[in-house]
């Protein structure tokens, strides 16, 4: 027996529609409060720096995060162990490794250090960053989640006309 409005059909579209558009927005301010977030200690080469931090947002499936980073003046070593895009967003700081000389950052550059990488900070009395940071995937996984994507705005959007994207598709 079929109540009026029910169906017993589970309709595909639907649920991708429902799944994309909750919670899709969130916003956050840049006057955050910070917590100690301490810099490995046999990675400090000089000074005493203190970095403090606080996640403004992460992705659902927990592999990308936003977060506000700032340090007092030292000098130490970072080991990358995923992606991450940063904006100084105050003060500067020298950045060197092996294959790059020490270059001066300040307000509104944009530095993106891919995982694995390791640089040099030297940081300038104090820095603050915004930080975009992604937990890198293996290719084959990566490309299956592409494939899954594309096919998930392919049947939700089948009916619209094409969505516009910063970053075009995947």
């Amino acid at each position: 027996m079929r109540r009026e409005g029910c169906s017993n059909k589970f309709d595909l579209r639907k649920f991708f529609e429902d799944q994309t558009m909750r919670g899709m927005i969130e916003t956050s301010d840049l006057k955050v409060e910070l917590t100690p977030k301490p810099i490995e200690p046999s990675w400090i080469i000089e000074g005493n720096p203190v970095a403090q931090w606080c996640v403004l947002s992460k992705s659902a499936d927990g592999l990308a995060s936003t977060m506000i980073w700032e340090c007092t003046e030292g000098k130490f070593n970072w080991y990358y162990d995923f992606d991450e895009t940063i904006m100084i967003l105050e003060g500067s700081i020298m950045l060197e490794n092996d294959g790059m000389r020490p270059t001066r950052y300040s307000a509104g550059d944009v530095i993106f250090f891919r995982h694995g990488a390791h640089a040099k900070w030297h940081v300038e009395g104090r820095v603050r960053k915004l930080a975009f940071c992604r937990t890198t995937q293996p290719f084959i996984l990566g490309f299956a989640m592409r494939a899954f994507n594309k096919l998930k705005r392919m049947i939700a959007s089948s009916d619209k006309g094409p969505s516009a994207s910063l970053v075009g598709s995947a």
